[in-house]
């Protein structure tokens, strides 16, 4: 990620500090100006408060991201590289303290790469190295102990000459040990090198190699220096130059002072080592098939050199021949007194620092943390989320097509289609869109979003669309209890945090991100066109000025901002749930089963006290029944209309709690033997049976209180509530109180989605209307200003009316001048009823017929 792309807009930015003061003013600047946008647009509190936090923290979201990603990135790093992965690398293109710490981080990763390499080399030759001789021992041996060859000292010569080069082997790698411990030291006194340079031939010599040593001293030399230390390191040169030169051919040792040190050199006749291997050969086992591997050597000879010339302060290398020369020319300059050392080198590994490669082989996987992981990683992890590019413009395309359509127009076919659009994002970016759940819950909210299209009364259009938002986040997330449903529908608003990562990420994907400036310039030119073009055309022309009108919003400077805050509601809503569909938090507890209690009495008890007071219910209203109205008012002084009343609402209540009991009855009580489970159904089954005599109980006082007075919109709805109610317990009865099952609270939100479609579809202001005005032919008694403020769906039932009575309630309506997108047909039928009905003036019966 580079730091100065934009990915990293505060990339060019060379400290961290400064990065987070920009951050901070500029955050807040933003909001600030937002929000004093937004008051002088009129945009009102509960649009413009969210709209301004949303864009506060997606411009912190955008403004952060890779601020701290290097972080996460060395943390997922270190952690591959404890597994022994030393090819990760991690973004360090930032200029500030961070992008140090990563440029450091991928130099170590670098260099630990170059020594695990070498360790493994390291491990392989040595085991090749020592299985050679110890295989030529082990087939002496055999053949001595099996007879095939006699016990003669030359059988036992060559035995011995295979262990003697494992010895050498073992004592080269100790001395390796020693250096890497730091226990190497110096004993320096004098020495005289022609004697050195003598007794080290001589011994090369004595193997015998087939090669002669020319040596040469220029003038008395004598050196400060480890005697034991200095032969070891001519000894390994002499015996790398004797491996790499022909038979017959000569090695050439020269030494000679030059200041204060002194140089020697050796020459081979051998093929020579290429400019890219000379500093490959140091390396423990740095041997390669040009120079004659496998001619015998260890590979250690030449890193034992180094050491050693490391050890006097001193260098080593390859150096050209001269012209007309052939071979491998060694040389090494030391000094004629080493320097003193508080502790002694210890030979480097590898070499030379390594340059870090300009590309990373492979970058570590950043983590979506920060702030929402830690706040949200526990419950709801980032599952591999990919970048949703699609997803972005199409909730873009949503918020703008709402930020046309929404503002200054009523509900209608233009909210249905926005809606439409706004769902159809969401259901594409499900996981689980082909789940028969999603699939029935997407069918569910098209058809409670086409209420706003087809009612004009607003409080049902509300109601359906809460329960298609509701059965949208149910769907997506695909919960199975009704604690799940909660969670899901507390996690929309908190999709908009959990998932700025994952809008970061999807910015940075966009892919004419980097042809910025010329998408800005399309766009501008083409508006500028348009408008230009556009005024010129409708001010020439009364029909294209129509056209133009019906088509474009209203551009005024108020509406514009409210149009602007509107589509970014609109559009971070559908983000938000989109991101929801894409990764649903963990919703319910895998894996774990509800703890049943011990004894049968713990669970028994609490249920028969429940039936119990049940009971005593029923019989109250069987004595009320067989009773009679003037026994309840002697006993109660209440008239059957009051009492009926005074109790519906403590009824609904009470069937609600009885679905909670039976629900925690059916988790609590065990189930082992057939006497539990007989139990558990007998007293839950009654339990079922006095509460849907309750919930009739219930619908009928109710009928009784609006025949006495009147039919409201509450009324109503309570009667669906109630009766909802009582579906549930009648299908807990039906499933025989199979609770632990997922099918109840599913069953229950399906259910509640198609009661409220059913209210919808009766027209219920114009079934208000319609039992209120049965109700006025039969009794007299009638709210005309209850009826009045009806909305447009009760208007066809209103205007038939007499003419008096007609005038009572719709003396103030008039068809509604809606344009297209507005479209509804409660109020398009309400319209063509008016023109057919014109109300006259009003009666004075109008006044005091109330209740």
């Amino acid at each position: 990620m580079s730091g100065d792309g934009p990915g990293q807009p505060l990339g060019g930015v060379r400290s961290i500090k400064v990065k987070l003061g920009l951050l901070v003013a500029i955050s807040a600047t933003v909001a600030a100006a937002v929000g004093v946008i937004g008051s002088a647009g009129g945009v009102p509190a509960w649009l413009s408060i969210p709209v301004t936090v949303g864009l506060a923290l997606a411009l912190t979201q955008l403004l952060a991201v890779g601020m701290t990603s290097p972080l996460r990135q060395m943390t997922a790093a270190a952690q591959r590289m404890a597994t022994g992965d030393y090819d990760v690398r991690v973004a360090d293109a930032s200029r500030d303290e961070v992008g140090d710490l990563a440029r450091a981080f991928n130099t170590m990763a670098h260099d630990l790469a170059g020594v695990d390499r070498q360790r493994r080399d390291l491990v392989a030759n040595v085991s090749h190295e020592l299985r050679t001789p110890l295989a030529g021992l082990r087939a002496v041996l055999e053949n001595v102990v099996d007879g095939v060859v006699p016990d003669d000292p030359a059988v036992l010569a060559t035995a011995l000459a295979q262990a003697e080069r494992m010895s050498g082997l073992v004592e080269d790698l100790l001395d390796l040990a020693r250096v890497d411990a730091g226990r190497a030291p110096l004993s320096p006194r004098r020495v005289d090198v022609d004697a050195l340079l003598a007794d080290a031939v001589a011994e090369a010599e004595a193997l015998g190699r087939g090669v002669s040593y020319d040596v040469r001293v220029l003038g008395e030399l004598t050196v400060t220096a480890d005697p034991a230390r200095l032969h070891q390191l001519v000894a390994n040169l002499l015996d790398n130059a004797s491996r790499h030169s022909p038979a017959g051919g000569t090695v050439l040792v020269t030494a000679a002072q030059r200041g204060e040190r002194w140089v020697l050199e050796v020459r081979d006749a051998g093929p020579g080592v290429p400019p890219e291997a000379r500093e490959r050969v140091f390396e423990p086992f740095g041997t390669f098939a040009a120079t004659g591997a496998g001619t015998g050597g260890t590979g250690l000879g030449l890193a034992i050199a180094r050491w050693v010339t490391d050890l006097h302060g001193g260098s080593i290398g390859f150096v050209d021949p001269v012209a007309g020369e052939t071979g491998a020319r060694v040389r090494v300059d030391l000094p004629l007194q080493p320097v003193p050392r508080t502790e002694e080198k210890v030979m480097p590994t590898p070499p030379a620092p390594l340059p870090a490669p300009p590309a990373p082989a492979r970058a570590a996987a950043p983590s979506s943390g920060s702030v929402t992981e830690e706040l949200f990683g526990g419950l709801w992890p980032e599952r591999g989320v990919p970048a949703g590019v699609g997803l972005l413009f199409g909730a873009l395309g949503a918020g703008l097509l709402g930020g046309i359509v929404l503002p200054e127009r009523a509900l209608g076919i233009g909210t249905f289609v926005v809606l439409l659009a706004c769902g159809a994002v969401v259901l594409t970016a499900s996981r689980d869109r082909r789940d028969p759940f999603t699939l029935t819950c997407a069918g569910l909210c098209v058809l409670l979003a086409s209420v706003a299209a087809v009612r004009d009364a607003q409080w049902i259009v509300v109601l359906c669309l809460f329960a298609g938002a509701a059965l949208c986040i149910c769907g997506v997330t695909r919960g199975r209890s009704l604690g799940a449903f909660l969670v899901a529908g507390l996690m929309w608003p908190f999709a908009g945090l959990r998932g700025l990562p994952w809008l970061g990420r999807t910015i940075a994907a966009v892919p004419v991100i980097g042809h910025g400036a010329a998408l800005l310039r399309t766009l501008l030119w083409s508006v500028l066109g348009l408008i230009v073009f556009g005024v010129l055309f409708a001010s020439a022309d009364a029909l294209v000025a129509e056209w133009l009108g019906a088509v474009l919003p209203d551009l005024t400077v108020d509406t514009l901002v409210l149009r602007a805050f509107v589509t970014v509601a609109v559009g971070g809503t559908v983000l938000a749930a989109a991101y929801l569909a894409l990764n649903p938090p963990r919703l319910e507890r895998e894996g774990t089963t509800a703890r049943t209690v011990a004894r049968r009495y713990e669970w028994l008890a609490p249920v028969l006290v429940v039936v119990a007071m049940f009971a005593v219910f029923l019989v109250a209203q069987a004595t009320v029944v067989f009773g009679g109205h003037a026994y309840l008012q002697r006993t109660t002084g209440l008239t059957y209309a009051e009492y009926v009343h005074q109790g519906f609402a403590q009824l609904t209540v009470a069937t609600a709690l009885t679905l909670l009991v039976i629900w925690a009855a059916g988790r609590k009580a065990p189930r082992a033997t057939a006497a539990d489970r007989l139990w558990l159904r007998g007293a839950l089954g009654a339990l079922c049976v006095e509460t849907l005599v309750v919930v009739a109980s219930a619908l009928y006082r109710m009928d009784v209180y609006q025949q006495a007075y009147g039919f409201t919109r509450l009324r109503l709805l309570v009667d669906v509530f109630e009766g909802w109610l009582g579906l549930l317990v009648l299908a807990v009865a039906a499933g025989g109180i199979a609770l632990r099952g997922a099918w109840l609270p599913r069953f229950a939100l399906i259910t509640g989605a198609v009661g409220l479609l059913g209210l919808a579809a009766i027209n219920p202001d114009a079934w208000i209307a319609r039992h209120n005005i049965d109700r006025w032919e039969q009794t007299g008694k009638v709210d005309w200003a209850y009826l009045s403020g009806l909305s447009d769906d009760a208007v066809p039932v209103l205007a038939k009316l007499p003419a008096a009575e007609r005038a009572c309630t719709l003396d103030r309506r008039r068809p509604a001048d809606d344009d297209w997108l507005e479209w509804n047909l409660g109020r398009s039928r309400a319209a063509q009823a008016l023109r057919h009905a014109s109300p006259a003036a009003p009666d004075l019966s109008c006044a005091g017929s109330a209740d």
